[in-house]
């Protein structure tokens, strides 16, 4: 019991870095420009999925957002079309940060189960030997 504790909260650390991961990418490039007639950089989700016949969570892939973004006028940016205008990706800081929060605390709570099953199988442990 306490085993499968650790290994389904272990399937929940790692979605949880996979969707941080995810999270810093999409903040990493908010600011990334492309030319208009190219695609913006796309936002991405982590989809995740209940486990088909094992306990736990996986990643089950990833959604991507709108490729158009926000089209912006800067012409003096090198990458500016003839009317002066670049793309931005279009995605939303403080949904970001949202998302930032709930995956490190989603993370924590995981890590929080496997020390205390940890700790649980340790008791028994002494137990065992007394």
């Amino acid at each position: 019991m306490t085993f499968d504790a650790i290994g389904i909260a272990g399937t929940g650390l790692t979605v949880h870095r996979k969707w941080l991961d995810t999270v810093a990418d999409n903040m990493a490039n908010a600011n990334t420009v492309t030319a208009t007639d190219g695609a913006a950089f796309q936002e991405r989700y982590v989809t995740a999925q209940e486990g088909r016949g094992v306990s736990g969570v996986y990643v089950a892939g990833a959604q991507f957002g709108d490729a158009e973004g926000r089209v912006v006028n800067e012409p003096g940016h090198p990458l500016a079309d003839a009317d002066g205008n670049v793309r931005y990706p279009d995605i939303d800081m403080s949904a970001q940060m949202g998302h930032l929060i709930m995956a490190q605390r989603g993370y924590q709570a995981n890590a929080a189960v496997v020390d205390r099953a940890k700790a649980t199988y340790e008791a028994a442990l002494q137990i065992g030997r007394s």
